[in-house]
């Protein structure tokens, strides 16, 4: 059966390594057969949450931004893969802001598989921080489970990664979906 697949990158730059492994997780879940988006986090209008606590009680942010579009595909999605580059060991600010913005709605993003992606030019025990940030973030989905998480290391110029085992690795986790 086919599943809704919403990948969210947070690299900033296209074609960057952590790019790179969503156009190929994408690559891979399609040929499963199943229907996949890609969002480019740098392409959309989000503003950082106010912590106004106006979406209280009205499931709406009070900005009008790209936020609520980007929700509606959370909500609707099965499989959510959100990826970004490493920062001094966290995600980049576009995930984070993305991710707070969640907030009016993050009850309903529930019951997905999710699939963790970060690369950097350190190795992989740098990036246990940032892939524990994100998986904060899902521990706070009902249901959600993360499938997989996937470690582009060592990578720092556009497109080293595709040299690396994490380029393989999440080209099979996409083709997994099912």
């Amino acid at each position: 059966m086919s599943k809704k697949v919403l990948i969210i990158s947070g690299s900033p730059r296209k074609g960057g390594n952590s790019d790179i492994l969503c156009d190929r997780f994408m690559q891979g879940s399609e040929e499963a057969g199943n229907t996949v988006e890609k969002v480019f986090l740098h392409d959309l209008e989000i503003g950082h949450c106010m912590a106004c606590y106006g979406c209280r009680g009205t499931k709406k942010c009070v900005q009008k931004d790209d936020m609520e579009l980007l929700l509606d595909k959370m909500v609707n999605a099965d499989v959510l893969v959100l990826a970004t580059p490493v920062y001094f060991y966290s995600m980049d600010g576009m995930l984070k802001t993305m991710i707070d913005r969640t907030l009016p709605r993050y009850t309903e993003v529930r019951n997905k598989d999710v699939y963790l992606i970060a690369t950097a030019a350190a190795g992989e025990r740098f990036m246990h921080r940032t892939i524990d940030a994100m998986r904060g973030f899902t521990d706070c989905l009902p249901g959600a489970k993360v499938r997989e998480e996937i470690y582009g290391e060592g990578v720092y110029q556009k497109g080293e990664v595709e040299a690396t085992a994490a380029y393989k690795k999440v080209y099979e986790a996409g083709k997994k979906v099912s």
